[in-house]
């Protein structure tokens, strides 16, 4: 095999691609990034197992030919020595190629490198077929579902199903995704192309990874079976194994009445709630929102350290008189994921369950759960 190759594109696609290539693993062919020439371009594959990366990198993008005297092959170079190797190099234009099918020679022109290579058959065959149910989602709608729903995915190893964010198409046209970590839950819900319908437990953090990934593609198809996920948008293709189990029922977390709003600026609840929040460093110690019609005020309490409060200023409260206390953190991360300048806390009663949403977004869901303090 033998390319010559702007570095950019090879650049950001080994980038790419190194997100997924196990750094520790049974299989030590997963340290390496596969290299693969052919005849739709410069294909690169890196997994750990779990979640897999697929780059290709086209000959030619609109006018500018970004692979040139290219013979097709394919190879397995470490994925860390590769990916420094071109990124330390100077030369705009990158020339790569196999020698006796046990090393490759990289040259700018200027600098030259000799890394051991493998064979490429001793990678993984990996399924990254299209299967089961696919549907077609705007990326902006898809990295909203994201965002606003998988940080509340647990990050504890005890019950695996909780560090997924549960994507269903309850309705048709509608994806819904959900996570919780079992004290807060975190709900959204897009319009989607297809009438597929299916449930399944995808890791919230290689959601993540899949949604920092996109750049500037208008769609992302979807591919969920009952093994695995596909993300296929522009150039690239990540797939991940889902988490196996039932995800717990969630709908009836959800209050269907309240007697007690708060309609508040969020950017000075925040400010608020993270300046107190140092009384809060303490196992079990949160902050408390006292609530009437003459004063919102957020309470910080520790026995160690002191205590502190402050008024919030800008707010409209219904309801009678309520105090509530609960992890500043959760209350900071259901906030900021609602991406609103105003936002309205709903309430049940002091120790239920209660709802922050964006009054301008009724897709969105945030549900934190009260803590018992002082």
């Amino acid at each position: 095999m033998r390319f010559h190759i702007q570095k950019e594109p090879f650049l950001k696609a080994l980038l790419t691609v190194g997100r997924a290539a196990a750094v520790k693993s049974a299989v030590p062919a997963l340290a390496n990034i596969k290299i693969d020439l052919n005849e739709k371009g410069l294909e690169l594959t890196g997994s750990n197992g779990e979640m897999t990366i697929n780059v290709i990198t086209p000959y030619q993008i609109g006018e500018t030919r970004i692979i040139r005297e290219a013979n097709e092959g394919k190879t397995l170079v470490n994925a860390r020595y590769i990916t420094e190797t071109i990124r330390r190099m100077d030369g705009e234009d990158i020339s790569f190629e196999v020698i006796d099918n046990a090393m490759v020679k990289i040259d700018d022109g200027r600098s030259s490198f000799k890394l051991f290579c493998a064979n490429a058959e001793e990678y993984p065959d990996l399924n990254l077929e299209e299967s089961g149910h696919v549907f077609e989602a705007r990326v902006s709608d898809f990295a909203d579902l994201v965002e606003q729903s998988f940080f509340a995915a647990s990050t504890k190893e005890q019950k695996p199903v909780l560090s997924a964010v549960h994507l269903e198409t309850e309705n048709e046209g509608e994806l819904t995704g959900t996570a919780t970590d079992s004290a807060r839950l975190a709900r959204k819900t897009i319009s989607i192309a297809g009438d597929a319908r299916f449930s399944a437990n995808v890791p919230a953090r290689i959601l993540s990874d899949v949604v920092r990934l996109f750049e500037n593609e208008d769609v992302v198809r979807i591919a969920i079976d009952d093994k695995k996920a596909l993300f296929h948008f522009g150039n690239t293709l990540v797939s991940t194994r889902l988490i196996a189990g039932d995800y717990p029922v969630t709908k009836s977390i959800v209050p269907s009445g309240f007697n007690y709003f708060l309609e508040v600026n969020a950017q000075e609840l925040m400010s608020a709630m993270g300046r107190l929040s140092i009384f809060s460093a303490e196992k079990d110690c949160g902050v408390k929102l006292s609530m009437s019609d003459d004063a919102v005020e957020v309470y910080g309490k520790s026995e160690a350290t002191g205590s502190g409060h402050e008024k919030i200023q800008t707010y409209n409260f219904v309801g009678e008189p309520l105090e509530v206390s609960f992890n500043p953190a959760f209350m900071i991360d259901a906030i900021k994921a609602l991406h609103a300048e105003e936002v309205t806390l709903c309430f049940v009663g002091e120790m239920k369950p209660f709802v922050v949403k964006n009054p301008k977004d009724p897709s969105a869901v945030e549900i934190v759960t009260p803590m018992r303090t002082y």
